[in-house]
């Protein structure tokens, strides 16, 4: 393909390429603030035609800004060749030059032994291979590579599915039913709920990786623990749905989003550093049919419910 090129990874460290890491995470944050905004001045202010259009030609350069990576890449390629020159030079070697061993030839004395353990690991493997001996599988660790028979029989997997099955299942039938939610708090239109919640949602992908990585580098704590706090913070919003005041219906909604953005996105390099990645596509997809049955049972209890309220209110008010 034209437009798709082999790439091949430098020695020496180009800071470019972080900075267009960079300006393409700022340029998707300033389109999301900017659909935030542009909803709720529509919905506070009239706008002409004028105002509209240019608010369209706005969010069309927004979308498009990440293209000025390739172009810039394209029109002003980056010399590599000319650093790994430089950098050659700056330490010269040459094939006349004599390493000498830090460490005396009092080595040498243990080739062979070396040798014999050699020649006894290449005789096991002989067996193993004429099917004279047998090897024996370790049960895989935290970190290693599971088969996904092996996967299931851990608590870790389990766990994982029972969050995904409350914490995002339970994120998709409010969010089903957050037009609902929004009349029965006291809001005219939920547009701004809805684009509030995709903001949030947005950002706390965004920041929940990010966040994970700190906590692992910088704080060696695993990524568990942002789980762990945004299931926490999920119940405290809950609650504040629960209580059904108009104040704080926008605030239910903004951290209902980030919860449900952050545990899409930590949960699967929680799955990839529990069970390695040789059959992750396997684990997680499993782990990932827990959002539409969660969503599925939740949904279906939550309309039975709303059917019952619905029946009380009829017969009190017939009554």
């Amino acid at each position: 393909m034209y437009f798709v090129r082999p790439c091949e990874p430098s020695l020496v460290e180009n800071t470019a390429e972080q900075v267009h890491f960079v300006f393409a995470q700022m340029a998707s944050v300033f389109l999301g603030v900017y659909l935030v905004v542009a909803t709720i001045l529509d919905h506070v202010a009239t706008l002409n035609d004028i105002m509209n259009y240019s608010l369209l030609v706005i969010m069309v350069l927004l979308i498009f800004a990440p293209l000025a990576i390739p172009l810039k890449m394209t029109l002003f390629p980056s010399n590599r060749r000319k650093d790994q020159l430089d950098s050659s030079k700056c330490s010269p070697t040459t094939d006349n030059d004599q390493i000498e061993p830090l460490l005396p030839s009092s080595s040498e004395s243990n080739l062979g032994n070396l040798e014999e353990d050699d020649a006894t690991d290449i005789d096991i493997l002989l067996a193993e291979g004429q099917g004279a001996i047998k090897p024996k599988r370790r049960r895989p660790r935290r970190g290693d590579d599971f088969r996904f028979r092996e996967a299931i029989l851990k608590a870790d997997f389990w766990l994982l599915f029972a969050i995904y099955f409350i914490g995002v299942g339970s994120g998709i039938t409010v969010l089903n039913n957050l037009a609902q939610i929004g009349i029965a708090a006291g809001a005219v239109d939920t547009t701004i709920s809805l684009s509030l919640f995709s903001f949030c949602n947005f950002f706390g992908r965004l920041g929940g990786g990010a966040v994970s990585e700190y906590l692992v580098r910088s704080r060696t704590l695993p990524r568990s623990v942002l789980i762990v706090c945004a299931q926490v913070v999920l119940i405290i919003t809950y609650l504040l749905f629960a209580l059904g005041h108009h104040a704080t219906l926008f605030v239910s909604v903004a951290l209902l989003g980030i919860c449900y953005g952050v545990q899409f996105t930590v949960m699967i390099s929680t799955s990839s550093e529990l069970f390695g990645l040789k059959h992750f596509g396997k684990i997680y997809n499993f782990i990932a049919l827990a959002n539409p049955v969660g969503a599925f049972l939740f949904n279906s209890f939550a309309g039975y419910v709303y059917d019952l309220e619905v029946e009380k209110q009829h017969t009190s008010t017939s009554g």
